[in-house]
């Protein structure tokens, strides 16, 4: 699929951006630990050159803290387009500035800061709005042009599909437009509260937002990760009534009663999840928002399909969604949806007057301040609840295996490096990925 991909997107060619992927070495020769994909399943932490300024209003980091993503294990499996060897992964990170170009006058060296997972322009119709995923200027990707209509933002690390940008499971990373997509931080945010403004945090409160969950709503999240997670207590700081989870490992549903106090259900006990949840809530859910996985189908015929390439994701979780609404409810996709789906319930769409929405990546620009100023720096949103492991950059390819596996009751992970801060109080110290209980 990636040799083919990577084909199609070659013979297209380009489309016009504003930003390189391309970056210069430092001119000192200096070399920098990095995760490269080199294929399926095959991530190494290798020697990388270390980025230097490449356009004038690049930023360049060192790296104090970056993480590991649910949707990570999607490139690590293979099932994202245009992958290409020795691509560096990583699209959440925060770091110290190291360099700055020219044109790069609102931040000092040494100052702290959080990288957006997305590249923006900061002057097309969307930056202007703060949709800064919906970037017009950023992603050359002509395939997803040809199969989306238009582009996405550029990403880091996260294919050549949207864009082919270095990430940040690193010790360096170049921030393109950096004055654009970086944000200083106070020193009362500790890195570990800081680190997830770079996805998560905006991420699910987007997809709280955007599907409208409204106070005294009953709200039903598919996928306890850690979206799942922080979608459940931003719908319970909205005014939810009551929140569902669903999934099927047993640690994350004891997990999401605990830290949060859901209601669960575990679809490899209650396979007809809408049957369980109209026993549980007759009139049927208000809001369900799908915070899950396109690349797991639960049913043969979607297995099948998958494996014949007839169906790129899996209809499954959008139809519980349709049928376990009422009429008139509204279900939200956050979940990283790339492709096509057979057997859609569109019958039930239409009739029941569902409204389906496509949640988008995340504008985390226009969610920073908020999040910072009302809910981080207030204490009224506190990480601590799911970050639940500390592991040195050598770890992290083990770690990959690991958290693909959902094993060692792992949520999110704060990942250091040589630049790091020692761990803040309230949060996990830090332990080798050998030496945990699997």
């Amino acid at each position: 699929m990636q040799a083919a991909a990577n084909t199609v997107q070659d013979h297209m060619g380009q489309m016009p951006s504003e930003v390189t992927p391309e970056y210069k070495h430092d001119p000192s020769g200096k070399t920098m630990k990095a995760l490269a994909w080199f294929g399926t399943n095959d991530l190494r932490l290798v020697d990388a050159p270390v980025p230097d300024i490449t356009q004038d209003d690049d930023v360049i980091l060192k790296v104090t803290g970056t993480t590991v993503c649910g949707s990570d294990n999607h490139l690590k499996n293979g099932e994202i387009m245009t992958m290409q060897k020795g691509d560096i992964l990583g699209h959440e990170f925060m770091g110290t500035v190291w360099k700055v170009g020219p044109k790069v006058t609102k931040f000092k060296i040494g100052q702290r800061v959080v990288a957006a997972f997305q590249i923006s322009c900061g002057h097309c119709e969307y930056c202007q709005k703060k949709l800064s995923s919906f970037c017009d200027n950023t992603n050359n990707s002509s395939l997803q042009n040809y199969m989306y209509g238009q582009r996405d933002a550029g990403f880091f690390g996260y294919s050549h599909f949207t864009g082919g940008f270095p990430g940040g499971q690193a010790e360096y990373v170049r921030v393109p437009r950096g004055e654009v997509g970086l944000l200083p931080l106070p020193e009362d945010v500790p890195d570990e509260q800081a680190l997830y403004l770079s996805d998560i945090l905006p991420t699910s409160y987007h997809a709280v937002v955007d599907t409208g969950v409204e106070p005294g709503d009953v709200v039903g999240i598919w996928g306890l990760g850690p979206i799942g997670l922080c979608a459940a207590r931003w719908a319970l700081l909205k005014g939810a009534k009551r929140v569902i989870g669903i999934d099927q490992v047993p640690d994350r549903l004891a997990f999401a009663e605990a830290k949060l106090g859901l209601e669960t259900i575990n679809f490899k006990e209650h396979t007809d999840v809408p049957k369980r949840i109209y026993e549980l809530v007759p009139r049927g859910l208000d809001v369900a928002i799908d915070c899950g996985t396109f690349h797991e189908p639960k049913t043969t015929m979607h297995k099948v399909q998958k494996t014949l390439m007839l169906e790129t994701d899996v209809p499954e979780t959008i139809n519980e969604m349709i049928v376990s609404v009422r009429k008139l409810g509204r279900c939200g996709l956050i979940a990283a949806y790339s492709g096509f789906a057979n057997g859609v319930n569109i019958g039930a769409l239409m009739e029941k007057g569902v409204r389906l929405i496509g949640n988008g990546q995340a504008p985390v620009l226009k969610y920073w301040d908020e999040i910072l100023n009302d809910y981080i720096r207030t204490g009224k949103f506190d990480t601590s609840f799911v970050v639940t492991h500390r592991i040195p950059l050598d770890d992290i390819v083990p770690f990959y295996d690991i958290f693909n596996k959902r094993l060692a009751h792992v949520e999110k992970v704060f990942i250091e490096t040589q630049f790091s801060n020692p761990p803040s109080k309230g949060f996990p110290a830090t332990t080798r990925v050998k030496d945990w209980d699997l």
